[in-house]
């Protein structure tokens, strides 16, 4: 029996991944809001650079969680991870004995509030490293890349895990499980730490322009995130500054996802992806100058959008 899966969050992010999901045989529901009506009608449209052009109808389209008919085998939550939303609150009437949360997110120590909400369920952390945007209602651009890191928590990986990462290498996108997906998503970190909030203190430059012109500040940020990582247990590779900063030289240019909240006036992962490094950093000691600059400038925006700080 083809496995069950809901999408909660069918942003760039969700919308691609479920669309792969499908191709593999899955029955892929979504949630939606922003889109609800377009996609109801006429379903998804990838623009993927690297893989070609396809159409993804879901099985269910809902505004609501709660409208999902059944049990899921495993919940994609797939949202911004920002102060206003309530992960645990949104996924709860859907989350079935035996289903598995996943959550593709950015961010770090972001684990703990599922882990604690739901003890008796597979928790997995996913991780993406891909360029993908919403570039319309229903409309993905998938410009580059699209691994992606699969984990359980506290650490190891289930069948259900290695299952849902064949699926994914079905499809022709690289999914890989590691039995350390914490230290993984510092190593995400360490490329979003930087070009997340410089996309947008720079008043909307792409990733080439900021590392054209900034990279010293650049690998600056980054090193701070690879010292608080070692000191959180999580060391990385010697050479992961290096091999990020080759990866952007060689990318696209490319718009991130905070700059894009940014322009459509939505939340940022401010906190996600910034506070809570800096909240490790300051519990275990380690200065990080820049980061503490940067994460500064990003509440000063938010309070100039009038986000309460």
């Amino acid at each position: 029996m083809a496995s069950t899966v809901l999408v909660i969050g069918a942003g760039a992010i969700g919308a691609f991944y479920g669309s792969l999901l499908a191709q593999a045989g899955t029955e892929v529901s979504v949630v939606c809001r922003s889109d609800y009506e377009r996609v109801r009608q006429h379903g998804f449209i990838i623009d993927s650079q690297p893989l070609g052009r396809w159409s993804f109808t879901p099985t269910q389209v809902l505004k609501n969680v709660a409208d999902f008919k059944g049990s899921p085998d495993y919940i994609l939550l797939c949202t911004k991870v920002i102060p206003t939303l309530d992960r645990v609150a949104l996924i709860r009437p859907v989350v079935g004995r035996n289903t598995s949360i996943v959550f593709i997110q950015n961010g770090v120590e972001i684990e703990q509030e599922m882990l604690d909400a739901f003890p008796n369920n597979e928790i997995v952390s996913g991780l993406a490293f891909i360029c993908c945007n919403r570039v319309g209602p229903g409309e993905i651009l998938h410009l580059a890349y699209g691994r992606l890191a699969l984990g359980n928590l506290p650490n190891g990986v289930s069948d259900k895990t290695a299952q849902l990462c064949e699926l994914f290498n079905q499809t022709g996108i690289e999914c890989g499980a590691t039995d350390d997906i914490v230290t993984g998503r510092w190593q995400k970190c360490v490329w979003n730490a930087p070009f997340n909030p410089l996309s947008v203190l720079s008043g909307g430059l792409p990733t080439l322009d900021i590392l054209q012109t900034q990279e010293s500040f650049v690998r600056s940020i980054m090193q701070e995130i690879c010292d608080i990582a070692a000191a959180a247990g999580h060391p990385l590779p010697d050479n992961i500054v290096d091999i990020n900063i080759e990866h952007t030289y060689a990318m696209p240019p490319y718009k991130t996802s905070m700059l894009l909240d940014y322009e459509s006036g939505q939340p940022m992962e401010t906190e996600a992806i910034l506070g809570n490094a800096l909240r490790a950093a300051q519990r275990l000691g380690i200065p990080s100058p820049h980061l503490e600059s940067v994460y500064a400038l990003m509440k000063l925006r938010e309070l100039k959008l009038g986000y309460l700080p």
